[in-house]
């Protein structure tokens, strides 16, 4: 019974303690949210069957098993950072968009802005003609507008239907949009390699899957095929969508809105 006694006889605990303990378990909760419905998930469950199976030969003083494991653990480090990088910088991702690095955002798209692009996407809808237009919001795109064509123009209809004009050498790629203002167009953007990706996506959804698994912005695609709409956003996509409930999910995503909606004026006809 010395061992009950030992356990029963631990320190008093303090607040600091108490505090330390919280913010290590809204660590663990944070991690499982990410890692959740990824494949990072069905890793963790891996690692811990091995990690047990590593304490069990130890207390089964299963030499041989013992040695693999202990052998093995600094190879699959670094196997994990390779094979789950993206989800890694996601997760990074995710840690910098808390609270507190709220106070060092960037000006957001206003109505106005967000109307053009409505405006935009529901004609090229109408004429089936492909696109993709990628809004940056908190994490940087600054990779992906340097290897586009530069043109840091207010976004207009008039230039938003020039860039996808199928005759347009811009017309292949992704017009990438930060505020108010088109950044660059023609940039290439990665391409989504998760297996449950349907195969009926084309190159433009996957993507915009591909961008958006790894960052926090919302990407908007015409298909060439369908003319049909779809938003992306955290590695999800959201297909057959109206423009107004379109409209109603980027002001939901990009909010900010600056300039009352009444005084936004689409400069074409929806039709």
């Amino acid at each position: 019974m010395t061992w009950l006694t030992e356990v029963l006889q631990r320190p008093a605990i303090g607040w600091w303690d108490v505090l330390d303990i919280a913010l290590v378990a809204i660590l663990v909760y944070e991690l499982l949210l990410l890692i959740r419905g990824t494949r990072a998930a069905q890793m963790a469950l891996s690692g811990g069957f091995i990690l047990g199976l590593f304490f069990l030969s130890q207390w089964l003083e299963l030499e041989t098993v013992n040695w693999v494991i202990r052998n093995l653990a600094g190879y699959v480090v670094f196997a994990i950072i390779v094979l789950f990088q993206a989800d890694i910088r996601r997760a990074l991702a995710h840690f910098g968009r808390a609270p507190f690095f709220r106070y060092f955002e960037r000006g957001q798209s206003t109505d106005e802005t967000l109307e053009e692009i409505v405006v935009t996407v529901a004609n090229l809808s109408a004429r089936k003609t492909g696109a993709i237009i990628v809004i940056e919001r908190q994490i940087g795109l600054r990779n992906y507008i340097e290897g586009g064509i530069p043109l840091d123009a207010l976004v207009t209809y008039d230039l938003m239907a020039s860039i996808f004009h199928p005759g347009s050498p811009l017309h292949d790629g992704a017009a990438i949009i930060q505020g108010e203002r088109v950044a660059a167009a023609a940039c290439f953007l990665p391409l989504s390699v998760n297996p449950k990706v349907s195969r009926e996506l084309g190159t433009r959804h996957r993507a915009a899957l591909g961008l958006t698994e790894e960052n926090d912005a919302v990407a908007v695609v015409v298909s060439e095929e369908t003319g049909s709409i779809s938003l992306v956003r955290d590695g999800r996509l959201e297909r057959g969508i109206s423009p107004d409930a379109l409209r109603t999910e980027l002001r939901s995503l990009l909010g900010d809105r600056r300039t009352p909606l009444s005084s936004a004026e689409p400069r074409s006809s929806l039709a």
